[in-house]
């Protein structure tokens, strides 16, 4: 157990961030699965920049590296577009 002050806060901090990180990733894979399973291009269309805004949140903060973010969007957009 941490026995200064400082210490103790640094716990709390990591912790806090902790499950914010996994709720922000969680929330941005869900929205990606969502949007793979959408049939209607309008609707793609509609909700792919929310999407893709939301990967690149997680790049920026480093929660997925920039090489897979880049890779996730690429893959979207290439769907996206093959809707009819």
């Amino acid at each position: 157990m941490a026995h200064h002050r400082s210490a103790l806060k640094r716990i709390r901090q990591n912790a806090k961030r902790r499950l914010q990180n996994r709720y922000f990733k969680k929330t941005a894979r869900t929205a990606v699965k969502n949007l793979r399973a959408l049939k209607s291009k309008t609707e793609a269309d509609e909700f792919l920049p929310k999407v893709v805004s939301m990967i690149d949140k997680l790049a920026k903060r480093g929660n997925i590296h920039r090489n897979k973010a880049a890779n996730l969007k690429s893959g979207l957009m290439r769907f996206v577009n093959g809707l009819a």
